[in-house]
């Protein structure tokens, strides 16, 4: 039993590939897993129903909003467990040819609680993978609404991957009130060596929250390889658990009682302006 203002948060690591009931299958077990250790918020990584050789292969397997495979398997495994779980991302059809990627944060009753679709897509070329480049926004429409969704547990910003990069995104995210930043990912492996921990430290520490990131890990259709190195971060930027290789879980525990003490101590989010 949970401390009152006191729980547990995992976040789970996949190599999801192109069989959608079987890494259905493997992120049940991972979640049974988490939800073993006591973890009352559960994360599954960005793409962990499908992840194919290109983006073009999740237009093919992308569900109706509200109906679908990955979305009945979220509302089960949250029902199933008594959890919070952070379903992220699952493709849902949007229009001819392209999909939104969306996260789902599912209540212990298996209702949906809310749902947040990618606002940045991850449109580059690596600098240090010679020939390595994603034009995600060619088969994903880009979400519009910043999400930060109240729960029994405190109030959680949704966002995903690549996004840890957009401090403004978090700024918004701080404004209407976040106490966990939830971070579903696949972060190839070239920019996860040098850029993964110091991002989610970052994004920790200048919106004095927690922060639960879920990572895919290993090698993937079509060669991508992706970091893994699923991690809670603490408010301070303390390193809380990590995954680093393979299939597995990082777990927690997650202060209330101690984050808002030490936001009364160092209260940056309340000396915050907002510039034009």
């Amino acid at each position: 039993m949970a401390e009152p203002g006191r729980f547990r948060a995992a976040a789970v690591q996949m190599t999801s590939g192109t069989d959608v009931a079987a890494n259905l299958r493997e992120a049940g077990r991972l979640v049974a897993a988490a939800a073993g250790t006591g973890a009352a918020l559960v994360v599954l990584p960005e793409n962990f129903s499908f992840m194919g050789a290109d983006d073009a292969a999740r237009v093919e397997v992308a569900e109706a909003a509200g109906d679908g495979a990955a979305q009945r398997f979220a509302e089960d495994a949250a029902r199933r467990h008594g959890i919070w779980l952070v379903a992220g991302t699952i493709p849902i059809r949007h229009s001819e040819g392209r999909v939104l990627s969306r996260s789902l944060l599912v209540a212990p009753d298996g209702r949906v609680a809310a749902s947040y679709d990618k606002i940045h897509l991850f449109d580059v070329s690596l600098p240090a993978s010679e020939g390595e480049s994603y034009r995600e926004s060619a088969t994903t429409a880009a979400g519009e609404q910043v999400v930060s969704a109240p729960t029994a547990l405190g109030r959680n910003g949704l966002a995903v991957g690549y996004e840890i990069r957009f401090p403004a995104l978090y700024a918004r995210l701080g404004a209407i009130g976040m106490d966990v930043l939830v971070v579903p990912a696949a972060f190839t492996v070239p920019t996860g060596r040098v850029h993964w921990l110091a991002l989610l430290r970052a994004r920790a520490i200048e919106s004095l929250v927690y922060v639960v990131a879920s990572g895919q890990w290993g090698e993937h259709p079509g060669g991508r390889l992706t970091y893994g190195h699923s991690a809670i971060v603490g408010p301070w930027g303390d390193v809380l658990a990590e995954c680093a290789d393979g299939a597995g879980i990082a777990a927690a525990e997650l202060d209330m009682i101690e984050l808002e003490r030490l936001r009364r101590q160092f209260p940056v989010l309340d000396h915050r302006r907002d510039f034009q």
